[in-house]
């Protein structure tokens, strides 16, 4: 493998670095992070140059070190096209974002008030007043309209080349049943020109060889990516490094604290707080070596984005990476 830049898009994006990649015989790597805006990386940690700097200016910095970022703002409220615009003109071309599926599309509680306000008043005033929201309190018509603004929001990553794809994140309680299949299923037809990856934290899709042939073959059958996970023992998930679609591979690092994967914290970043040692990393790249060449493109993100472990141990899996 060897890093790998990048070319200029437009006159406004001739000045912007692309962190590198890794190349292998046609096949790239991406290494980042599934956060670059966390506040205990902006205010507890010393990465980005300036406590000053405009999100624009972090971005770009961001940008300039790793050439992937996962989007994870878009699951707690739908993104607007004007936002998707900026990612996209604020960013080296090259450059992937994964964005994270909006909560109410995969099943989570969502916050009434994150709904846009002409669906959000159709509801009745008892859903109104609830403390979260489910695709059950929706009319048919009102959630496909969701799914509709919701991709369309999309569209400027996916017409910049930006979009890598889009994450479904579905809850522990999203077990195999048919239902839930039948909604796996629907996610081409909701999503047909994006590339979708699918993350599925309930251990039941994989607990034995017969549920992992039969999760696999569902997502191969409609073009899914499977999305691997390194967690907690505490998650019940095994490591998986499964390749569901020839074009991308997808592997997110939850970090292994296990008395926080299922314990309260204040925030997301206190759950995944958890620095991997070089041992830790020297092993997952030994692994990841073996399969990213049967993929087109491979998307490795830190999810462990408390402070800067986050940061530090993207570049340390890619300089692992690198012969």
């Amino acid at each position: 493998m060897s890093a790998a830049g990048s070319t200029s898009e437009t006159p406004d994006s001739a000045a912007l670095k692309l962190g590198a990649r890794l190349e292998l015989d046609g096949h790239t790597v991406f290494c980042g992070t599934c956060s670059w805006t966390d506040k205990t990386l902006l205010q507890e940690s010393d990465w980005y140059p300036r406590r000053t700097m405009s999100a624009e200016e972090r971005l770009q910095f961001y940008a300039s070190r790793f050439p992937v970022a996962e989007i994870d703002s878009t699951y707690y409220a739908p993104p607007a096209e004007q936002q998707a615009r900026l990612w996209a003109q604020r960013t080296p071309e090259g450059f992937r974002f994964d964005v994270k599926a909006y909560s109410l599309l995969t099943g989570h509680p969502t916050k009434p008030q994150s709904l846009w306000k002409d669906l959000r008043e159709g509801l009745s005033e008892e859903v109104r007043e609830k403390r979260s929201l489910y695709v059950s309190h929706l009319e048919p018509d009102a959630l496909d309209e969701a799914w509709r603004r919701f991709t369309a929001a999309l569209a400027p990553l996916q017409d910049s080349g930006r979009l890598g794809a889009v994450l479904f994140q579905y809850p522990p309680w999203f077990h195999p049943s048919k239902e839930h299949r039948v909604e796996l299923e629907a996610l081409r037809e909701r999503m047909p020109d994006y590339r979708v990856c699918v993350e599925l934290r309930s251990p039941r899709w994989v607990a034995s060889d017969r549920d992992r042939e039969r999760t696999f073959d569902l997502l191969r059958d409609q073009h899914l990516t499977y999305v691997c996970v390194d967690a907690p023992s505490a998650s019940e998930l095994p490591r998986l490094l499964e390749i569901t679609t020839p074009e991308l591979f997808v592997m997110r690092f939850h970090g292994r604290a296990n008395d926080t994967w299922k314990g309260r914290t204040t925030t997301a970043a206190e759950r995944f707080r958890y620095l991997y040692s070089e041992n830790e990393l020297e092993g997952l790249a030994n692994e990841i070596s073996q399969v990213v060449e049967q993929a087109s493109e491979s998307h490795l993100l830190m999810n462990n984005c408390y402070r800067d472990y986050g940061v530090q141990n993207a570049a340390q899996l890619r300089e692992l990476l690198t012969p």
